[in-house]
């Protein structure tokens, strides 16, 4: 008697996008994660490179390798500015996947609720069913009993 879910087509096609939305989230995350990274290397390579051009200023330099250094610290900026940039947009990019993400287990909460109901009052209607079942046959189990003791 149990029919299947009428919507498990639908619950189906939620999974699905749930599905994606994780994935997505997780290569966002994963993206966000290496944008991050680039920008602290690059941090790190212009602190260096600082810390060079100061310690060859103090044993004298030439201002054509003077000039080389600050151009250099100057591309590095350059880097780290767009790198700025691609980090925030990454960011940006998480926060829309975690509300793409949050928005797919939403539907698919509610899809497994609505499956739980439908499931829930197939259990009471054969239950129901069964009981039914259960008191007619008591009953005609009396009636035999009552007619077979009346015959008697």
């Amino acid at each position: 008697m149990s029919r299947s879910f009428p919507l498990q087509t639908l619950l189906n096609l939620a999974q699905s996008k749930n599905d994606a939305a994780t994935r997505r989230l997780g290569l966002l995350n994963k993206q966000e994660h290496d944008a991050q990274a680039q920008l602290d290397l690059l941090h790190q390579y212009r602190r260096e490179y600082q810390e060079r051009m100061q310690a060859a200023c103090q044993d004298g330099m030439n201002p054509a390798l003077l000039k080389n250094f600050q151009e250099f610290i100057y591309k590095l900026d350059a880097a780290i500015a767009q790198q700025t940039l691609v980090v925030e947009q990454s960011k940006l990019s998480v926060r829309m996947g975690r509300n793409d993400f949050n928005h797919a287990q939403r539907k698919l909460k509610s899809f497994y609720t609505l499956q739980q109901r439908h499931t829930e009052a197939q259990i009471k209607a054969e239950t129901k069913q069964e009981q039914r079942i259960t008191d007619e046959h008591t009953g005609r189990m009396s009636a035999y009993k009552a007619l077979d003791a009346e015959n008697k």
